[in-house]
């Protein structure tokens, strides 16, 4: 097996909206992404995983920052 390298890139999202009135399995998304307040920030790995969740709360959440 071959090592994979580590991804330095990151992305930060910012959640802009409230998950109230929302399906429970995307408040639970909000809180894997390290997000369950308003205007609270959240400097993730960028893997394929992660831009999912991103696209699944894409309407409560903004990306702030891709480095």
């Amino acid at each position: 097996m071959s090592a994979k390298k580590k991804s330095s890139k990151t992305v930060t999202v910012e959640q802009i909206y409230s998950p109230a009135r929302r399906p429970a399995d995307q408040r639970a998304t909000l809180v894997g992404l390290g997000l369950n307040k308003l205007h609270r920030t959240a400097t993730l790995e960028d893997t394929p995983a992660v831009r999912g969740m991103i696209a699944k709360v894409q309407h409560l959440v903004r990306v702030v920052d891709e480095a």
